[in-house]
């Protein structure tokens, strides 16, 4: 999962209250899904920290609840505000993560340094989604860089 670091970081994640936040205002349809669709609590997340110098994995969170309708959709004054979504038929969900720990930065470029990630989504060209699968391989190669 992606975010600026100077919009919500790993540090920001861990000031939370329990250490939760709602990862709210996506509003891609295949990053969508993969939160709705395949994201299951417990799972693991990769908090990436992107748009800044350099990129790279900071820190692991954990989902800690299950896509649900995110609330941004339907608040007028929100920048991530929906006409079109309805509470009867909401368009955006968003699942709720949990601080894990901070890691030291596993930059994009050190990432691209291992053979054994080259197929990882974040790594191909053109990947701009918030939210990306990682497969249970290169979760378990990342926990040794790590």
């Amino acid at each position: 999962m992606k975010s600026e670091p100077n919009v919500f970081s790993i540090d920001d994640l861990q000031q939370c209250p329990r250490k939760t936040d709602p990862w709210n205002g996506v509003r891609n349809y295949q990053a969508r899904n993969f939160m709705k669709d395949d994201m299951a609590l417990g799972d693991g997340v990769l908090f990436y920290h992107s748009n800044c110098s350099p990129p790279g994995i900071a820190g692991y969170a954990e989902v800690a609840r299950e896509a649900y309708p995110d609330a941004s959709q339907f608040d007028k004054v929100s920048d991530y505000f929906d006409p079109k979504a309805t509470k009867e038929k909401p368009r955006w969900f968003n699942v709720d993560i949990k601080f894990v720990r901070k890691t030291a930065l596993l930059s994009l470029q050190d990432l691209r340094e291992h053979p054994q990630l080259e197929s990882m989504k974040v790594l191909q060209k053109g990947s701009r989604l918030s939210i990306t699968p990682v497969t249970s391989q290169e979760w378990r190669y990342i926990q040794t860089l790590i």
